[in-house]
């Protein structure tokens, strides 16, 4: 046997975007850029019966600090029985991360909060360890605040920090990639790895099962997951698929 073949799976996280209470997916993550794909409970229970083990779940109102989809989101996570559900989007102080926890969700991802607010992010990290993800949202090697909308400092500089604090997942995200359908940035995704022990989580660009392909090959580098959004809401393949070619 291969030592391929002897890397755990790359875990797929089947990405839900709320919007105004819809399921949407955003290009670059540009507001107006939304196309529509209906009930976000609806999408989140369609992952599930297709094999889903978790879901990125992203309130996107709250992350460009205009509204909050908390009742959706409480009701995804509800109804999406069985899977982990990860939560992402405004979560920036000690209410919104209890808020999100006591929802029901298995993991959160502090954005904009660990970039502006980096002791309130270390504590929260050093008390609910393995239950809090950072994202790394970058253009080039400059990290994307406030919803993508606002420049939130050097990615390595961030990292070193973050890296002290004792950040036990990264979640990666090309911003120009993102909803593009383009392919990951693998170079990106490498850097990070080179840097870090931590289990690391691709998000952006995916766009064919020979991109999951590509980064099931850097499990044993550290790739833990990958977030995947518009390929499979475009139909580019099924979950299923995707999951038969990230457990090869």
């Amino acid at each position: 046997m291969s030592e391929f073949n002897k890397a755990p799976a790359l875990v797929l996280l089947p990405a839900v975007d709320v919007s105004g209470g819809k399921a949407v997916r955003l290009t670059q993550g540009e507001a107006g850029t939304e196309t529509f794909h209906g009930d976000p409970v609806d999408a989140a229970v369609d992952w599930v019966s297709q094999g889903a083990e978790w879901i990125h779940l992203v309130d996107l109102d709250a992350a460009f600090g205009r509204g909050s989809n908390l009742g959706v989101i409480k009701k995804v996570i509800r109804q999406a029985k069985g899977v982990n559900v990860e939560v992402s989007g405004g979560i920036r102080d000690d209410e919104s991360l209890e808020t999100a926890l006591e929802s029901g969700a298995k993991r959160i991802n502090l954005g904009t909060a660990a970039l502006e607010n980096p002791e309130w992010a270390a504590s929260v990290i050093a008390q609910y360890g393995d239950a809090v993800a950072v994202g790394l949202d970058v253009r080039g090697t400059t990290l994307a605040a406030r919803g993508w909308t606002q420049d939130g400092g050097d990615l390595w500089q961030v990292m070193d920090r973050l890296e002290e604090a004792g950040c036990a997942r990264y979640v990666v995200t090309d911003v120009t990639k993102d909803g593009t359908l383009k392919g990951p940035n693998v170079d990106l995704l490498r850097q990070v790895m080179e840097r870090t022990s931590r289990p690391v989580i691709a998000s952006g660009g995916i766009s064919s099962l020979d991109d999951l392909v590509e980064l099931r090959a850097l499990v044993p580098l550290g790739l833990e997951g990958a977030i995947v959004g518009r390929a499979l809401y475009s139909g580019a393949f099924t979950l299923a698929e995707a999951l038969d070619v990230a457990s090869d």
